[in-house]
């Protein structure tokens, strides 16, 4: 690095500033700005906060100064409980099953023509079904004031003595 100082720039070769902007910086007045206090907040920590901190330093203390001798041995016994053989065949016929579904050839398949079929009542049927319904028709539209007045005159005859004697005697 050389120990010259860059020459200034040309007077030509710095930025204009409009001359009506010029005007009002040059005739700006400090006196016309308003007053302002300033306050400077410091945002201290609260005593829980503090508090909450120190326990949480204390449980990283006693955790980092842990002695180790102080545990107890013990074994460990890790069970992998593998699936037993039906399982297994299940799982891998299931798959086969998927793909081959996936992977069906469609062009094997032949083309087939599917005829509906709208099956008509034989003449017979068509023949009874009138026949109800000319029967229910009948009877909802009955007209009851072609019927003549009746009267029933129940008789229960008493059985004779003979026919009591033959009774008991049988």
């Amino acid at each position: 690095m050389s120990s010259c100082p860059m020459p200034p720039p040309a007077l030509k070769d710095c930025p204009r500033v409009a001359v009506d902007l010029k005007g009002e910086l040059e005739g700006f007045k400090t006196s016309n700005l308003k007053n302002a206090d300033t306050h400077e907040k410091i945002v201290l920590p609260s005593a829980e906060d503090v508090a909450a901190e120190k326990t949480e330093k204390a449980l990283i203390d006693g955790i980092e100064q842990f002695d180790q001798t102080k545990l107890k041995h013990t074994e460990t016994h890790e069970k992998n409980l593998l699936p037993d053989n039906e399982v297994v065949q299940q799982e891998k016929l299931h798959q086969n099953l998927l793909d081959r579904v996936e992977h069906f050839d469609k062009s094997t398949m032949k083309h087939a023509m599917t005829t509906e079929k709208n099956v008509l009542p034989d003449p017979e049927v068509i023949q009874q079904e009138k026949g109800k319904q000319e029967l229910f028709s009948g009877i909802e539209n009955f007209d009851t004031s072609k019927l003549k007045h009746a009267e029933t005159c129940e008789k229960n005859p008493l059985p004779t003595k003979e026919v009591i004697d033959q009774e008991k005697s049988a």
